[in-house]
């Protein structure tokens, strides 16, 4: 397979094919190669590290696993349970499978995008390349500040979870233990990382699939409730109200439930950012994309409906709070069976969930700010790997803000920390939409460059655009409405800005960028036109 750069000359002795004779790209010179304010100046020819020295090292396995390791966590074990507390259990299980949906369309918008040019960090060099580079740059910016401080996030919890067992060693203790463990590990070989996290989310894998065994048998009869069947879905009901009575209530819940599916799915797309470290790109990564998703979505479904039939929702133990096994709706299955000793096997799954999780974390935003780099929104030097091909900058960088971990040992610290943390769920949201509109611009650059999708495709997305189009607009709905108990029953000013922060944060970024390329390159400041889109950087043929 040869690597199709159009930085290097015909003559290139690495033999690299260039664009066809009636591409854009014959059009375009050194010296029109936009260049954004961290990049050298235009005409310098630039060598693209990331694209050239990162060890494709990666097989399908490990993309699985890097995307469930990065999604099933505290999600799935803990958020269902005030899920199931303020909705009912089929409004529970209906509110995640149409979220599945909208994860669905943005999933194979990214594999056929990714198996087409597999670049690191994907979907951020997309957004720059096919829509505009100010998108790229404030969606990949607040992306990597979004996995940075989940590391730190994760961290924190880890020492909270710990603390079920024995809360007299203090959490700092276990976030700088954790914190060099996962730092060191991630400078290690990216086999070794794809390794680590395969056995960390097996572990939850194996988990999930033995609860739901238990819980075939516990509702069966096994345990002191006896035979429970749909009891609970008659009594208290399969559908609960949420701030107000009556059906308006009912739907306040179910649009509530809605958005903590779309938070517990996010990670799913990391299958996208180890696209450009994965050998056979083209075989593995939509076999990754297949599989991932439909792991992901049965794994979710199937908990979620046992969750729903063996805890009535209005369990006063649902929805504590609490971070440890103590507020799990799988935990509380378990104490109402009579199965005393689960609540600790289920505390140090939870601990290697989020360990796992944090493992991730640190890889996704090291690529995430390779990606940047390639396209000018960072500085170079962050693309500098090791003897292992490893982005050892990057990788510093990241784990350096996994330290933040630390203010929550203050009292104040731990409100600064919280308003971190509002970021993190609408920043996945918002990379959401923005893959499904880079394949909108996809389609259209490959019909206006003249190129027949069918036949270049290494994997055709079914049903598009419409999937795209469907996806982006039920994504910006729930984006846009996500914080909608900051104006019921009353207004909410703290509410307001901590479920909205993200997006503010998104806006101040993509104009701050377009602001500074109007001074530094005001020629290169509007949408890449379709006809000189680069479909060629990153893309690997047979």
């Amino acid at each position: 397979m040869s690597y199709l750069n159009e930085k290097r000359g015909p003559e290139d002795p690495a033999g690299s094919k260039m664009p066809p004779r009636n591409s854009p790209h014959d059009s375009m010179d050194k010296e029109k190669v936009p260049a954004g304010p961290f990049q050298v100046a235009p005409g310098v020819d630039i060598e693209v590290a990331s694209q050239r020295d990162l060890k494709r090292d990666l097989s399908s396995r490990h993309l699985q696993f890097l995307a469930i390791g990065g999604t099933i966590g505290t999600g799935l074990f803990i958020g269902t349970g005030s899920a199931l507390a303020s909705s009912g259990p089929l409004s529970c299980l209906i509110a995640f499978a149409f979220m599945g949906t909208i994860v669905y369309t943005v999933m194979i918008s990214l594999g056929e995008m990714a198996t087409f040019v597999p670049v690191t960090g994907s979907f951020t060099v997309y957004a720059s390349r096919f829509v505009d580079p100010s998108l790229g740059f404030a969606m990949g910016w607040l992306y990597w500040f979004s996995w940075a401080i989940t590391f730190a996030f994760e961290l924190t919890v880890a020492g909270q979870i710990i603390q079920y067992w024995n809360d007299s060693l203090n959490i700092g203790i276990w976030i700088g233990v954790f914190w060099v463990i996962f730092t060191c590990l991630n400078f290690l070989p990216v086999k070794f990382f794809g390794e680590s996290e395969m056995y960390f989310a097996s572990i939850k894998v194996v988990t999930i699939v033995g609860w739901l065994i238990f819980g075939i048998c516990m509702n069966a009869g096994v345990g002191d409730e006896g035979y429970i069947g749909f009891k609970y879905w008659k009594d208290p009901g399969v559908f609960a109200a949420d701030i107000y009575d009556g059906p308006l209530g009912k739907f306040v819940g179910f649009w509530g439930v809605l958005i903590t599916a779309a938070f517990s799915y996010q990670g799913t797309e990391l299958v996208g950012v180890g696209a450009g470290e994965t050998s056979n790109p083209r075989k593995n990564v939509p076999h990754a994309i297949k599989w991932t998703f439909w792991g992901i979505l049965s794994m979710f479904m199937a908990t979620v409906f046992f969750i729903g039939i063996l805890v009535p929702y209005d369990d006063p133990r649902l929805g504590s709070g609490s971070e440890d096994a103590s507020a799990s709706p799988l935990v509380i299955a378990a104490l109402r069976a009579g199965v005393s000793i689960l609540p600790d096997i289920l505390n140090a799954v939870l601990l290697t969930a989020v360990l796992s999780a944090a493992n991730s974390n640190v890889y996704s935003a090291s690529r995430i700010m390779v990606a940047l780099a390639d396209e000018g929104s960072a500085p170079k030097c962050v693309t500098k790997t090791n003897r292992w091909g490893t982005p050892y900058v990057a990788v510093s960088i990241a784990s350096a803000v996994g330290l933040l971990g630390f203010i929550n040992m203050a009292a104040a610290g731990a409100e600064v920390f919280n308003w971190f943390l509002a970021i993190i769920g609408v920043a996945g949201l918002i990379c959401w939409g923005c893959i499904n509109l880079c394949h909108m611009r996809f389609m259209s650059a490959l019909k206006a460059q003249g190129m027949d999708r069918k036949v270049e495709m290494p994997y055709l997305a079914p049903f598009q655009p419409y999937m795209a189009w469907y996806g982006l607009f039920f994504i910006a709905l729930v984006t846009l409405t996500q914080g909608f108990t900051a104006f019921t029953p009353e207004w909410d000013v703290v509410g307001f800005f901590s479920s909205y922060v993200s997006l503010i944060l998104f806006v101040v970024l993509y104009g701050v960028h377009k602001a500074v390329c109007l001074w530094w390159m005001p020629q290169h400041t509007g949408v890449v036109a379709l006809n000189a889109m680069d479909l060629q950087t990153g893309r690997l043929e047979d």
